[in-house]
């Protein structure tokens, strides 16, 4: 029997994948997550996005796996202002836990077996010198060694690489001009990487779910300010504040996105990209909301909005040509990039009076304050054209207008050109507000 949850739930991944194809992804995965066991399924879920045709680039970190080396081989660890001071036996330790890492994830990408996800994929996996690196230096007086900073990155190659279908593979080892390996920091690799290809997100799959506020909440989107507010207030978890600021900084440096989600979420990452909610934290660099002017090929959305609203009679049912004449008085609020609420306003500046009309949400989010973020934006319209009141005719929303500062009011408090026109059958209540 067909399964309708799954059925929508497809559907609604739909506009996601479309958007995504071609697109490309730096994904940073934490060693934590290699050395757990948590790549097995992740490994699935990166394979289905190579196969939806996102471009995707791989770098792992591999801090655990050179702890545990140091540990087995009795090797004293080095740190200055949080950064590893890497030594020539430390950089020896480095080469192993990144060769040893690279190849687990490798076997886990070229699984195929019958009856599992990866069966047919024929997932291929390329790498290379794709990173110049240097040494960091001498900071406040500590010579960092072999502990390094990219110098640049060839682009070229690894689009070509990108182009034919595979998954570029890297790992936080850099190499320089004199034929020296140098450790590199994940974090700092990925973001870079993100800005040099101008990929369309940054994602790290890390420890925790995601950012939660000094007052417990989790909180599932970011801008890039709020970020920053909430790095400098602390208070933040461990894995969150060696991760966030990277994300802020790809942000800024023109990225749409960065993620942080959870590797011990099966499914995490999917969730996160092709579902409205996701369930992680998305970082952006403006706010994620916002309302703006609509326009003539916003009209299919406001109908889609609209039309169940009309069939229960909340709404006064309007045909798509009156929309297109009157799509100027209309806004629409969108939520990264996808439309969920609009709003007409009509004014009346005779009277000093603008009609609020046609508020509408879709039903997925009409807890999340979004009709009143439209309400505002009307009032915030009107008193720019210099109007002392809004007013709105309604049947079954009373309570919510009242609520937001509206009085019933009676029919002689209409402009009276809207006098004319009310309609009798209905028997709209009037409500104003004084601005």
């Amino acid at each position: 029997m067909l399964n309708r949850e799954f059925v929508l739930s497809f559907r609604e991944a739909a506009p996601y994948i479309n958007a995504f194809r071609g697109k490309t992804f730096v994904l940073a995965v934490s060693g934590e997550a290699v050395m757990e066991g948590g790549f097995s399924k992740l490994s699935q879920d990166i394979n289905l996005l190579v196969s939806l045709g996102v471009r995707v680039v791989l770098v792992h970190g591999i801090r655990p796996q050179i702890e545990a080396l140091l540990k087995r081989f009795g090797i004293a660890r080095m740190f200055h202002s949080d950064r590893r001071v890497t030594d020539a036996n430390t950089m020896d330790i480095v080469k192993q836990a990144a060769g040893a890492t690279r190849y687990e994830i490798e076997a886990q990408l070229s699984m195929g077996m019958h009856n599992s996800p990866m069966h047919g994929a024929h997932l291929r996996v390329a790498g290379g010198n794709f990173i110049t690196a240097q040494p960091l230096g001498v900071l406040d007086g500590v010579d960092m060694q072999y502990t390094g900073q990219v110098r640049r990155i060839d682009t070229e190659a690894i689009r070509t690489r990108l182009e034919a279908g595979e998954l570029v593979l890297l790992s936080p080892v850099g190499f320089s001009l004199t034929g020296e390996a140098f450790n590199l920091t994940m974090e700092e690799m990925a973001a870079q990487l993100a800005s040099a290809l101008k990929a369309e997100k940054l994602i790290f799959v890390i420890e925790g779910r995601g950012v939660v506020n000094p007052e417990g909440e989790f909180v599932s989107t970011l801008t890039a300010q709020q970020a920053e507010n909430l790095l400098k207030a602390g208070h933040l978890q461990r894995d969150v504040t060696a991760y966030l600021p990277y994300a802020v900084k790809a942000t800024r440096d023109g990225i749409p996105r960065a993620h942080l989600v959870s590797h011990h979420e099966d499914g995490s990452l999917l969730s996160e990209l092709f579902t409205s909610g996701g369930t992680g934290t998305m970082i952006a660099r403006d706010a994620l909301v916002k309302v703006r002017t609509a326009t003539i090929d916003d009209i299919g959305s406001i109908l889609n909005i609209v039309r169940p609203l009309e069939e229960k009679g909340i709404l006064v049912r309007r045909s798509r040509e009156h929309l297109e004449m009157d799509i100027a008085r209309y806004s629409v609020l969108e939520h990264d990039g996808k439309i969920y609420g609009c709003v007409a306003m009509h004014p009346f500046p005779e009277a000093g009076m603008a009609e609020l009309a046609c508020l509408a949400v879709s039903s997925e989010k009409r807890e999340h304050g979004f009709g009143e973020s439209l309400l505002h934006h009307v009032e915030y319209k009107a008193r720019t054209q210099g109007l002392k009141a809004l007013f709105v005719l309604t049947t079954q929303t009373a309570h919510w207008f009242i609520e937001r500062g509206f009085a019933e009011a009676d029919r002689a408090t209409l402009p009276m050109a809207k006098q004319a026109f009310y309609n009798h059958q209905r028997r709209s209540k009037i409500f104003v507000k004084p601005l």
